[in-house]
């Protein structure tokens, strides 16, 4: 159901700002525990559950996870693979080149895995509805959050005004590509959505593109491209010019870190990790597989390092972090290496500096190649922001991040990654008072536990917050 009422100030137990992976998980969980609740959910998007990452519909846009990575129950680790398993039975999944290998090892489209998501959530409004909870999406955008102490009350775009004894800020991510900046370049304004394969059919198949940015965005990007049909040239810049690893499915080795907590700063680790990547080469291994038991210690050893090392990292080691971590499904890789390959695909490591005016149609960017002093100006007939995610509040220039910086309820978190908050979601204030009564999950606590994106991390933050606010 769908509130569009505008005429007086709705009460709800619980708030959720934001209907996407994050929202909806919390609400799942809220929804199996016992008690009566009332649980509105502020989404301005049509459905629950997808957000910016699973409202995807072209089915080469694919989870960068594979399903037995993927699961939105945090107490069980094969729930995608089982409801995967159920769904093709049924004839819910069209032919696909992935249908070849274990269902465990399969790499869903986004927008199937958003069906996952929703299916969850109707089962957990079942299992609610017999002690008497309900979960409501309100669709709107919230523009404005005031604490009224023993309160929390929300203003919506459309004029509502909501209130809750908590509100949860379950905001997602915010794609560079979709998020309007603050003293913005205009770049967006001059660049087409990685995703919309339909404004790229509207290119000439040959022209030349240009994209900034050479992560996994980009790779949905080019994607997209091939999906509309574009055969021509593809620019690819960033500053460090790597390319996301492909995603292997490596066997499993000694997780290094649980056996040695003397391990603390980004050298120590950096040092034992390639110690154990070349341990396994040497044994015919893939270096994939030491990486991979890393993940499940990046909260920890992120939260238990100084400013001084986390800036070191963000520096130094974040680049081949991310693109050696956060690796490409392999149909994606596949495409990219191909067209790199067949030299239609061209990665420079260059800086954006800049929009340029050019004469006629088309878009000019400023850059500068990496170590050098003089910058140049390439053309072609259309830009892509693939610049990745946005995670500095202060940058972003929606009404709710603004308004919550300027009335001082929250403040950025360290590094001005996301938002400050406490080791259970509860918010800190600009003065760092932790608030009884607004919290964060997911990407808002990117500072907080540098890795804050991935499912398996909402769906445990979401089942620990659940746990917290009923309690």
């Amino acid at each position: 159901m769908t509130q569009t009422d505008t005429t007086a100030i709705r009460h709800a137990d619980i708030l959720i700002v934001g209907g996407g992976l994050s929202g909806t998980m919390l609400a799942v969980q809220l929804l199996r525990l016992p008690g009566r609740r009332k649980i509105l959910v502020i989404e301005p998007r049509a459905e629950l559950g997808r957000g910016e990452a699973y409202s995807a519909v072209e089915l080469g846009h694919t989870l960068n996870g594979n399903a037995a990575r993927m699961s939105v129950d945090p107490d069980n680790a094969d729930d995608l693979t089982q409801w995967l398993t159920d769904h093709i039975a049924g004839g819910g999944w069209p032919e696909s080149d992935q249908q070849h290998v274990p269902v465990s090892e399969l790499f869903p489209p986004r927008g199937l895995f958003g069906v996952y998501v929703q299916q969850r959530l109707t089962e957990a409004q079942q299992v609610g509805a017999q002690h008497g909870s309900t979960v409501e999406h309100v669709r709107a955008e919230v523009v404005d959050l005031q604490d009224c102490g023993d309160s929390v009350q929300l203003t919506l775009s459309d004029g509502q005004q909501l209130q809750g004894a908590f509100a949860v800020l379950a905001t997602g991510m915010f794609p560079a590509a979709r998020t309007p900046q603050k003293q913005s370049s205009g770049l967006n304004a001059a660049a087409l959505d990685p995703w919309d394969v339909a404004a790229m059919r509207q290119l000439d198949p040959h022209s030349t593109v240009l994209i900034i940015g050479s992560g996994l965005t980009m790779v949905d990007a080019v994607v997209s491209l091939e999906q509309a049909g574009h055969r021509g040239p593809i620019e690819v810049f960033s500053r460090h010019g790597l390319l996301p690893h492909v995603r292997r499915q490596p066997p499993a080795w000694v997780d290094f870190l649980a056996e040695d907590h003397s391990l603390r700063t980004p050298r120590q680790l950096l040092r034992e990790l390639r110690r154990h990547c070349h341990d396994a080469i040497a044994q015919g291994i893939d270096w994939q597989a030491p990486l991979d038991t890393v993940r499940a210690h990046i909260g920890r050893l992120w939260s238990q390092a100084s400013d001084v090392q986390r800036r070191q990292f963000v520096r130094h080691v974040r680049p081949w972090w991310e693109s050696h971590h956060h690796r490409s499904p392999p149909l994606s890789a596949e495409l990219v290496e191909r067209l790199h390959q067949e030299g239609r695909l061209r990665i420079h490591a260059a800086s954006y500096e800049g929009l340029e005016p050019v004469s006629g149609n088309g878009v000019g960017i400023r850059i500068r190649p990496r170590g050098e002093a003089e910058t140049r100006v390439v053309q072609g007939a259309a830009l892509i922001n693939s610049s990745g995610i946005e995670y500095d509040w202060r940058r972003v220039a929606r009404p709710l991040p603004q308004q919550l910086l300027a009335r001082g309820l929250v403040r950025p978190g360290p590094l001005a990654l996301g938002i400050a908050a406490a080791v259970d979601g509860a918010v800190l204030d600009a003065e760092g008072r932790v608030s009884p009564r607004l919290f964060a999950m997911g990407p808002p606590l990117r500072g907080m536990w540098w890795e804050s994106t991935a499912v398996t991390d909402v769906a445990s933050q979401a089942k620990a917050l659940a746990a917290r606010l009923v309690r």
